[in-house]
């Protein structure tokens, strides 16, 4: 059975897609069979595994489909599988369509809980599933928590970096007692760290005080690397795995592989 990570926050520009990105790399490297999904209509997690244009079948075909839960079937879904780079890793993309998909599912049953349908059938086949959720609190997103096992929640080291997190975690509340009872925090992960500037410093010892126990060790610095890399259509690791960025991913996938220990 695998582990379904929703990376989650409705602020933009806090590292959510490179986060997706990289971890579902850096699992892959260690070997562990990985799917990454990008639920973000932006689609700037394709984008970064190399996926320029859009694809024949994409998220969007499959929530399609999967308003008949009689057609989500991994024959079905298998087109909209691709390989990458990486041996262990695939990928399901994202494009321009997808925003239509939230008009589409406003009236529709179940509307909720169409990726989790997709998410039963395909469980079974990877050992870790990354979903990168939209920079929103939409029905995208609700659809992801829905289907998620875990969240975890990019956090930009600045000023205001807990500003959103109260609406975050109570849609996570309400999605915890409405549609996924199971539904757990994997942790927040503080990214953009420079330990040059002492606000980073002082933003990191307040995330972990308002937090506590859910911050990882395993920290993101700021890092050219990092921000390179998706212009190439590469995870960090294939780019440069001795820069900080790609080591500090694989320090996180770790650090999550030993919690499960």
């Amino acid at each position: 059975m695998s582990k379904v990570i929703a990376v989650c926050n409705q602020k933009g520009g806090v590292g959510k897609t490179t986060t997706a990105v990289n971890l579902a790399a850096s699992f892959a490297a260690l070997e562990k069979r990985t799917l990454l999904i990008d639920m973000d209509p932006q689609g700037n997690a394709s984008q970064g595994l190399g996926f320029l244009e859009s694809q024949d079948t994409d998220i969007h075909e499959i929530l399609d489909l999967a308003e008949n839960p009689d057609n989500v079937t991994y024959e079905n879904i298998q087109p909209a599988i691709l390989d990458t780079s990486l041996d262990f890793l695939k990928v399901i993309t994202s494009g321009p369509d997808l925003a239509v998909m939230e008009i589409e599912l406003v009236n529709a049953m179940s509307r909720e809980r169409r990726l989790e349908r997709v998410m039963n059938v395909l469980k079974h086949n990877f050992e870790f599933i990354i979903i990168d959720a939209p920079p929103s609190l939409n029905l995208l997103t609700l659809n992801v928590l829905t289907a998620a096992t875990s969240v975890l929640i990019p956090v930009q080291c600045e000023y205001y970096a807990l500003q959103g997190m109260t609406e975050l975690f109570k849609t996570i509340r309400e999605v915890q007692k409405n549609l996924n009872a199971n539904l757990k925090i994997e942790g927040a992960l503080l990214t953009m760290y420079d330990a040059r500037l002492s606000l980073c410093k002082q933003v990191a010892e307040e995330v972990r005080e308002n937090l506590s126990n859910t911050v990882f060790q395993a920290m993101i610095p700021r890092n050219v690397k990092l921000s390179e890399a998706p212009s190439h259509g590469k995870p960090v690791i294939l780019y440069d795995v001795q820069s900080t960025g790609s080591q500090a991913y694989m320090k996180l996938a770790e650090e999550i592989l030993n919690k499960e220990k």
